[in-house]
């Protein structure tokens, strides 16, 4: 689908909220097959790369129902979860998870200027309304040196690859989706790739918003990726809570 057939603006923000509150209860189950059961070892290899610990506090920016927070408080981190999606933050606690967290949006986050040291986010980028504020709303929040992962799904380059990975992600996910949960919410997250800019321009826009050492990693053969990056010194980002 072209990114002109999706819906934008405070349209998407209604529909995706509205979405994801709907799939909540099988959201988990899908996730594994969506990600053919990669997904958390992705989460694992995005803290590796940014060095989660004890020491760090942490915010998990589209929590869901708690997958990476489960993660980071096993490393002995304290963490938040961030989701506008009651109810995944809801589902998340009918998983027995021992969390903190709120319901907000990525684009206004309830944090002080510089007040943690860890934002996470597991496959929600394209999900955002206006991905540069959000990451700007990420760099307000993080206290200088303070470290960034971002996980999404991406679509192979090669060919063949392209091909069988189209076959499965875009028919194959939205089939069982379909059976076993929410046929339109499972037809729209494939589609909803179209809202995710090229690599360059996603390490362009991480650096305008004023993170360094900005990286990129492909993964399973080009169909998801990690973007980390540290705050930089404070300059003014954008707008917010302080």
């Amino acid at each position: 689908m072209a990114l002109g057939d999706l819906p934008s603006g405070e349209d998407k923000r209604v529909r995706v909220r509205d979405m994801f509150d709907r799939i909540a209860p099988r959201y988990d189950a899908l996730n594994r097959v969506m990600s053919v059961g990669m997904d958390q070892r992705w989460r694992r290899r995005a803290l590796d790369k940014i060095d989660v610990g004890p020491t760090d506090l942490v915010v998990d920016l589209a929590c869901g129902t708690g997958d990476f927070c489960a993660l980071v408080a096993g490393r002995g981190a304290k963490v938040i979860g961030v989701d506008f999606a009651l109810q995944m933050l809801k589902q998340g606690r009918t998983r027995g998870l021992d969390f903190r967290s709120v319901q907000g949006d990525g684009e206004w986050l309830p944090f002080r200027s510089a007040s943690v040291d860890v934002v996470t986010c597991g496959f929600a980028l394209r999900n955002f309304v206006s991905l540069s504020a959000v990451l700007s709303e990420i760099a307000r929040i993080l206290k200088p040196g303070g470290r960034t992962a971002l996980i999404d799904v991406d679509r192979p380059a090669w060919g063949p690859i392209r091909a069988a990975h189209s076959l499965y992600f875009d028919h194959v996910v939205p089939m069982v989706g379909g059976l076993v949960s929410d046929r339109q919410a499972y037809r729209y997250l494939p589609q909803s790739t179209a809202y995710l800019p090229p690599p360059e321009e996603l390490r362009s826009m991480m650096s305008g918003a004023g993170f360094l050492e900005v990286d990129r990693e492909s993964l399973f053969l080009g169909s998801a990726q990690i973007l980390t990056g540290a705050r930089g010194p404070l300059t003014p980002v954008g707008g917010g809570l302080s």
